[in-house]
């Protein structure tokens, strides 16, 4: 079987930390990228970091790749323009690396015979031309959500992609999909952010919120990293997982309830019990 990333140009949509982290990877496995990006300083940036071998505004560059990634925000992804659906290369495999699933392959599935829908679930707070980074995806999960629809050789080639730059391949429905990301991915966002919010808000006097700022260490950078992430990602994320994030949120805030109780009533040895099921629970989740 040819291998798609290794033998034919691959072609990234959009070059900020997933794209741009893909295209440094790939490049590095002797792969030849063709890049897409929306603003020409992007390209010049990109070109200046050696992220592909060609870069354009142009959608024409994708031309003659085997394989193609939107490595888009998820509304420029829910919305693409036509110049660029018209560019795509009509034999070639479509991927994408959306954080919401179902609504993507609504969109594209459709469009394109070769289109599987994938989500790499990696990344940092950091975002655009700057961000992309070496190793981003070893050893992290790629999930791609496959219907009776998906080309079985699509569907491989994605695959092969994933597994070339060190990312541990499984494959579910969309519908589990998100509603999984809802909890472990979109949830620790707002999370996160909340925590944040708590901690400016609750110190009002300047002298304690100088004294907050200061005695944060390690922990709370930690629980905030998310939180303190690009905006746009975290509402993007909200606005197209919105039920199933519905859902983690009222039962986050079953739990939180549950363990205020616990503080106020006093019941000390019950919270221990639930601090110490939490401790047996984190180790799967690494």
């Amino acid at each position: 079987m040819t291998v798609l990333w290794r033998d034919r140009p691959v072609g990234i949509v959009g070059l900020g930390l997933i794209g741009g982290s893909l295209a440094l990877d790939l490049r590095a496995r002797g792969a030849t990228v063709h890049a897409l990006v929306h603003r020409q300083a992007t390209a010049e940036r990109a070109w200046q970091r050696g992220l592909a071998d060609r870069i354009a505004t142009d959608p024409q560059v994708l031309e003659g790749c085997g394989l193609v990634v939107l490595a888009l925000p998820l509304d420029r992804l829910l919305d693409p323009p036509q110049a660029l659906l018209d560019a795509l290369p009509r034999q070639a495999v479509l991927t994408d690396v959306g954080s919401v699933k179902a609504p993507v392959l609504a969109q594209w599935q459709p469009r394109c015979p070769r289109f599987v829908a994938s989500h790499p679930m990696a990344g940092t707070a950091e975002a655009g031309v700057e961000a992309g980074q070496p190793a981003l995806f070893q050893g992290r999960p790629w999930v791609a959500t496959p219907t009776e629809a998906t080309d079985p050789e699509a569907l491989e080639q994605v695959r092969a992609l994933a597994e070339a730059v060190g990312a541990r391949w499984l494959t579910c429905s969309a519908i589990a999909h998100d509603r999984a990301v809802a909890l472990i991915s979109h949830l620790p966002v707002l999370v996160s952010a909340a925590l944040l919010l708590v901690a400016d808000r609750a110190a009002p006097d300047p002298e304690l919120a100088e004294l907050v700022r200061a005695l944060a260490s390690s922990g709370f950078a930690d629980t905030t990293r998310v939180g303190g992430g690009n905006p746009e990602l975290g509402t993007l994320m909200a606005t197209h997982n919105r039920q199933a994030l519905g859902e983690a949120l009222a039962a986050y805030g079953q739990q939180l309830a549950a363990l205020q109780a616990l503080v106020e009533q006093g019941h000390f040895d019950q919270l221990e019990a639930a601090l110490t099921r939490a401790r047996e629970l984190r180790p799967p989740f690494l």
